[in-house]
């Protein structure tokens, strides 16, 4: 049995793509009017303005990252292998164009010019994600699996740095390999015990 279909998450889906393609500016209310099949009149009434739809979609963003983290640390147990799951995530979502790119690292670039809500939302996200970072690699240096260069927070923030710039250079360059060949060896120094 098949579930209905929601407007809102059809709305929410959609605005993804749309963000994850052109930013916040790129898109309005009648892009996805016309990609979902509805009035802009029903967006509205599920998402009065942008800044709502926007705000919901980063949280939604925030809580699927929160579910994927915590699986991670349920099927890797060790810390160095979480990493490399989640690099391996984010390279076959970049290999197979599912997503391209993390909708908060994109929102990020444009801070200066959103919303405060928004700007919030996606600054909630790069904390908490700079949090599991540290949480695994002093769980990693702890154990012993893992060297690290700098104190965790600081090797966590480098880290992040580093796979979000290797998704702004795979989209630049148009190549999706780009983004393994400047990860992988983030793995390989941190394990080099």
């Amino acid at each position: 049995m098949s579930t209905p279909r929601n407007t809102a998450d059809d709305i929410l889906r959609c605005a993804r793509t749309l963000v994850v393609a052109g930013g916040y500016n790129g898109f309005s209310y009648a892009d996805i009017a016309a990609v979902v099949g509805i009035r802009k009149a029903s967006i509205h009434h599920h998402f009065p303005g942008k800044v709502d739809l926007v705000r919901a979609l980063v949280v939604q963003y925030r809580d699927e990252a929160e579910a994927g983290l915590a699986a991670l640390a349920r099927h890797h147990p060790e810390p160095l292998d979480q990493l490399r799951a989640y690099i391996g995530f984010w390279e076959g979502c970049i290999g197979d164009g599912s997503l391209s790119f993390c909708v908060c690292a994109l929102l990020a670039c444009e801070i200066p010019v959103l919303p405060p809500e928004v700007a919030q939302e996606v600054t909630a996200y790069f904390r908490r994600l700079s949090a599991w970072l540290a949480a695994v690699m002093d769980q990693g240096a702890a154990g012993g699996t893992m060297v690290l260069a700098a104190p965790p927070r600081v090797a966590a923030e480098s880290f992040m740095a580093t796979v979000h710039g290797a998704m702004l250079s795979a989209r630049a360059c148009g190549d999706p390999a780009i983004f393994g060949m400047i990860t992988r060896p983030l793995i390989d120094r941190l394990g080099a015990v």
